[in-house]
């Protein structure tokens, strides 16, 4: 792997999409509107449509 030209970006690329998307994922979970939250934790329980997907 030493012999390859630019290999050490990889690493560094990888690290920075990794904390990006939690960042990311932590501010819209953040900022979420609680109505929102609440519709959705509430599907699984919603048995008025249980012929459609």
């Amino acid at each position: 792997m030493e012999s390859i030209t630019g290999v050490e970006i990889y690493p560094i690329i990888s690290l920075l999409i990794f904390f990006i998307f939690f960042v990311a994922l932590f501010w819209w979970v953040a900022t979420a509107k609680k109505d929102y939250i609440k519709t959705v934790s509430n599907i699984p329980l919603d048995n008025q449509n249980n012929d459609t997907l």
